[in-house]
């Protein structure tokens, strides 16, 4: 009888046969699948603002209301993977192909700068349709404002703490891909997606990807939403995503990705001896 997953060494497999396929994935295939990629994470965003944005705005209820964010926000993974797109995230995995010369280095940063420029075009497209709806008006205009406030918060962090929340979070996304390539059922995959997910969203780690649309969203919104002094919400702004938020996340994320997962693994589960 077939088994319904994989075992280490057999999930190894799988990600080095995956990595293959997208470093050879052409130019336009990786643009229309990274922007829908970057729009599942936004959508997945912007619904677990709206699931959880009065928990998130008072301190006693803090905690509860990132465990229901981290809920709802997992399902921008599971379509991400059950869809078959190209998110840059998961796609530091790619390293495993490269160490096993099934794709060059060369091949997989052509794919994460595609991806990731794909990624932003559609994280930033969904935070421009959200400022058009006038959804961010719900409850009476708490859920803009507590979207001004995340995206000040994210762009005020430290170069060190980013980068460092950036590694714990796509330690947790990674190995939500790498289990889910050993799940051998849909249902299978949307399941042992939704844990890791849940469990960096409850724990506020950060994603770049995701940030492709929170703070855009808050660029957007700060203008009918802002409640912070003026100094404050100057401190939001598109140079400020990229330099304090942005870049050091996305360092973060490749070093989580490619160290803690796909390196760690390939050489404790598949690496030859001597190698």
């Amino acid at each position: 009888m077939d088994k319904n997953f994989l075992a280490p060494g057999e999930i190894v497999q799988a990600a080095i046969d995956a990595g293959k396929a997208k470093a050879e994935r052409s130019f336009s295939q990786l643009v229309i699948l990274g922007i829908l990629a970057g729009a599942f994470i936004a959508l997945a965003a912007q619904g677990s603002n709206m699931a959880a944005f009065n928990l998130l705005s008072s301190p006693e209820t803090f905690g509860l209301g990132r465990m229901v964010a981290g809920a709802v926000f997992s399902i921008g993974l599971m379509l991400v993977v059950t869809t078959g797109t190209e998110l840059f995230t998961g796609n530091t995995l790619i390293c495993l192909a490269v160490y096993e010369k099934k794709a060059t280095f060369a091949a997989m940063l052509r794919n994460w700068c595609i991806v990731y420029v794909s990624n932003f075009i559609g994280a930033v497209m969904i935070a421009w349709m959200m400022s058009v709806t006038g959804l961010w008006n719900s409850g009476g205009g708490l859920l803009g404002t507590v979207t001004v406030n995340i995206a000040v918060n994210k762009v005020n962090m430290t170069f060190a703490a980013a980068f460092v929340a950036g590694i714990l979070c796509n330690w947790l996304v990674c190995l939500a891909v790498w289990i889910a390539w050993g799940a051998n059922t849909m249902a299978g995959k949307m399941f042992v997606i939704f844990f890791p997910i849940f469990l960096f969203v409850t724990s506020g780690f950060e994603h770049s990807i995701a940030n492709m649309y929170y703070i855009p969203a808050g660029i957007f919104a700060k203008g009918a939403f802002g409640t912070q002094p003026a100094e404050v919400l100057a401190s939001l702004n598109w140079g400020s995503f990229a330099t304090g938020n942005l870049i050091p996340v996305t360092l973060g994320n490749i070093v989580g990705g490619v160290l803690f997962v796909g390196t760690a693994y390939w050489f404790t589960q598949y690496r030859k001896p001597g190698k």
